[in-house]
């Protein structure tokens, strides 16, 4: 087990808090549906892509290298590196607001110092390998954790209106845009991406018979073990905003819900959130300029030092900073654009994993490529209520 814990850093990266807390604060418990209904989701997805690296021995990256013409992978390929820039934009933004908040650091400085730790972090990986770099990843994940939950200890939550938040329902196209939000930064594409190398470069091709059965098995607990913490992290954000932040002013920014928790909750619980985004930022940049450089070696067949593609990565993130745009405005919309990024990443894995004569024995049951199916459906559905509702106006 493991390397779905890696993946998980996807679904509790700064974007999550962000989405998390800006449905929380202004709508309260109205969209707890959308973060159970994603999480599900993911469960299954990130199966999906563990399965494909193991029985084919190739991530799905790679696959889609194979099975394209030229044209339409590089087309691929850029989409894919718009999802990456977005990714990357939310995880170092995250970092640089977690340093302004604990030492007042201007945001373009905590930018850097982020992107320069992350660089810290993947240099683990190459050194001491694939393991070592899980337990350090793993580690951030409980700092996140505690970070992000330890504020339910100190405010009451509406058992009834968290129950009513399940039943699915909008409020309006902010809710929608919110909802969008909430889902790219919950079925992250690069994690998709990201996970079917790192179950294969754990285990290697496992081909057909006991040792394969083994290893899915265990990974079906590793990815449910991982989403598990990541989903009861997400829940937990919403259902603090709804609890702790609901009508008070400006709390639809990390900064501002930052102060809130730090006015009505006091200030070690702010400390303490605010470590937990830092880890945030700095795992989660960290697993995204790995996903993006797994990419590039599977579409293109090039593979540049990851050290290199996170300076190149980090260049967008830090202008953004620079030229002060808002940068919880930023992190939602970055989110969108990784909702809208999805279906490319979802649409090929379902049908891979569902082909007899790439996955043999192993290929999807037909419950399981109805429930992956009825997830790219609602995913598009989604998106498509977005564009229309943003492009008209209406809600």
């Amino acid at each position: 087990m493991g390397p779905a814990f890696v993946a998980a850093i996807a679904y509790v990266d700064p974007g999550n808090v962000a989405a998390n807390l800006t449905a929380g604060a202004k709508y309260g418990y109205l969209l707890i549906w959308v973060l159970v209904l994603a999480n599900a989701m993911a469960v299954l997805i990130q199966y999906l892509s563990a399965k494909l690296g193991l029985v084919t021995g190739r991530s799905l990256p790679e696959m889609l290298g194979r099975r394209l013409r030229t044209g339409n992978r590089r087309a691929f390929w850029l989409q894919a590196e718009a999802m990456a820039a977005a990714t990357d934009l939310a995880e170092v933004i995250g970092g640089a607001i977690a340093l302004h908040l604990l030492f007042g650091l201007p945001l373009f400085v905590g930018g850097l110092i982020t992107g320069v730790v992350s660089m810290i972090i993947l240099s683990i990986q190459s050194r001491r390998g694939q393991r070592t770099f899980e337990f350090v990843v793993m580690g951030l994940l409980a700092i996140i954790t505690i970070g992000f939950l330890t504020g339910l200890l100190f405010t009451d939550v509406s058992a009834g209106d968290a129950v009513a938040g399940l039943v699915p329902r909008f409020e309006g196209s902010e809710t929608v845009l919110l909802a969008a939000s909430m889902l790219g930064a919950t079925v992250m594409p690069h994690a998709i991406y990201l996970h079917s190398a790192l179950a294969r470069d754990r285990h290697g091709a496992a081909g057909h018979g006991p040792r394969l059965h083994r290893l899915l098995r265990v990974t079906r607990w590793d990815v449910s073990s991982a989403l598990i913490v990541a989903g009861g992290v997400n829940i937990g954000m919403l259902l603090l905003a709804a609890s702790a932040l609901r009508g008070v002013p400006d709390t639809d920014s990390i900064e501002g819900a930052h102060a809130a928790i730090q006015a009505s909750l006091g200030p070690g619980v702010a400390v303490v959130f605010a470590v937990g985004l830092l880890a945030s930022g700095l795992a989660s940049t960290s697993v995204g300029c790995a996903a993006g450089s797994e990419i590039m070696h599977g579409l293109l067949n090039m593979r540049i030092p990851v050290l290199t593609r996170r300076i190149v990565t980090l260049i967008p993130a830090l202008i953004v900073l620079g030229i002060g745009v808002d940068p919880t405005y930023a992190l939602v919309i970055s989110q969108v654009v990784l909702s809208l990024c999805i279906p490319f990443a979802l649409v090929p894995l379902v049908r891979m994993t569902s082909d007899p004569d790439l996955m043999g024995p192993e290929r999807n049951a037909t419950a399981t490529t109805a429930a992956a199916w009825l997830c790219v459906g609602l995913i598009i559905a989604l998106n498509i209520a977005l564009l229309w509702l943003t492009v008209t106006g209406s809600g």
